[in-house]
């Protein structure tokens, strides 16, 4: 056996054992799961709602959702009914406001879409028409629609009064 020094000694008996194995901490993890989860909710609504405020959705208690999601290219179709009996369309974020332009900014987004190497049946078109416009205005939006030659063309509802016109 070695012979210790009195300073060797003392500097064995303050020595600091190891301590035990660290414990996972649970609750921070959890915060930032929280965090992770409220920003991704607001990103994916953001996304999901396409909503216009002046346009008050019929309600169709049997409507089915659209079962393919994703993958999709898709353009929002607003029909705005005013209180003067007249229409007009919103489409998208920026497209045209008349129905004259509404088959070729169509016609051109389904082109890209396909350029893109979406297949053709992959494009939809949707409309969100006020519940008060007449038939005669939608019916020469779907046209318009048709003649941009879309295969997918979806309305959109409400299974319950939602907002009061």
């Amino acid at each position: 056996m070695a012979h210790q020094t009195k300073a060797q000694k003392a500097k064995a008996a303050t020595r600091v054992l190891p301590e035990e194995d660290p414990e996972f901490q649970i609750a921070p993890m959890i915060d930032i799961l929280l965090v992770l989860l409220v920003f991704f909710m607001t990103i994916a609504t953001d996304q999901v709602l396409q909503v216009n405020k002046d346009v008050v959705l019929p309600v169709a208690k049997d409507a089915q959702p659209d079962k393919e999601v994703g993958g999709k290219t898709e353009v929002y179709v607003n029909v705005i009914w005013n209180l003067d009996n007249t229409g007009r369309i919103e489409v998208d974020s920026g497209g045209p406001t008349d129905i004259a332009g509404l088959t070729e900014y169509i016609a051109k987004k389904r082109a890209n879409s396909e350029a893109a190497g979406l297949a053709p049946d992959r494009f939809k078109v949707i409309i969100r028409a006020d519940k008060r416009a007449k038939y005669q205005y939608v019916r020469t939006i779907m046209v318009a629609i048709g003649q941009a030659k879309v295969p997918h063309v979806i309305f959109s509802a409400v299974d319950k009064e939602m907002q009061k016109p």
